[in-house]
C-alpha cells in the first residue's frame, strides 16, 4: 500500500514539474531569473536524491540546465524514482553524503517524502514570484491533481 501512495505522490510531483516546465519555456522572459533558478532546483535536488540511493554521479543543488534539457531531466527523474520504488523496499537505509560532506543515513520512504514535499514548497515560492511578475499561478496543489 505504501509503494502504490509513493507511486502516486510521484506521478503528481512529476505532473506539476511537467506543467511549470511548460509555463516557463512559454513565458521565459517573464518568470525571472529566481523563478528560474528555483525550478531548476527542484530538478537537481529529485536527481540528486535517486544519484544518492543509486550511487550514480549527482547535478549540484543550484546548476541551471538547459531549457531544452528540463523535459527529460524531469521525466528522468520520474522513471528513476519509480524504478527505484518497484525494485527496492522502502524501508531500506541509505548512507549518503550531503552536498557539504556530512555523511547521513535515511531510509527510501524517508528520503522520498523528503524530494516531494521540497519540490511542493518550491512550487509555492515560484506561484508567488509569478503572480509578483504578472503571470496567472498554476494550482499545484495534490487535491487539484486527484480531481483530474
Amino acid at each position: 500500500m505504501m509503494k502504490k501512495n509513493f507511486q502516486d505522490y510521484l506521478e503528481y510531483n512529476q505532473h506539476f514539474n511537467q506543467s511549470l516546465i511548460q509555463n516557463y519555456l512559454e513565458n521565459k522572459l517573464i518568470w525571472g531569473e529566481k523563478s528560474k533558478s528555483l525550478l531548476n532546483h527542484i530538478l537537481n535536488a529529485h536527481q540528486i536524491w535517486n544519484a544518492r540511493i543509486l550511487n550514480d554521479n549527482q547535478f549540484e543543488v543550484w546548476q541551471i540546465n538547459a531549457d531544452d534539457s528540463l523535459i527529460k531531466i524531469n521525466s528522468e527523474n520520474f522513471i528513476n524514482s519509480s524504478k527505484i520504488l518497484a525494485g527496492r523496499d522502502i524501508t531500506e537505509i541509505i548512507n549518503y553524503q550531503n552536498s557539504k560532506g556530512k555523511i547521513f543515513e535515511n531510509s527510501i520512504q524517508e528520503i522520498f517524502f523528503h524530494f516531494i514535499n521540497h519540490s511542493t514548497y518550491h512550487r509555492g515560492q515560484i506561484a508567488t514570484l509569478m503572480k509578483e511578475n504578472g503571470l496567472e499561478p498554476l494550482n499545484t496543489d495534490y487535491i487539484f491533481y486527484k480531481r483530474f
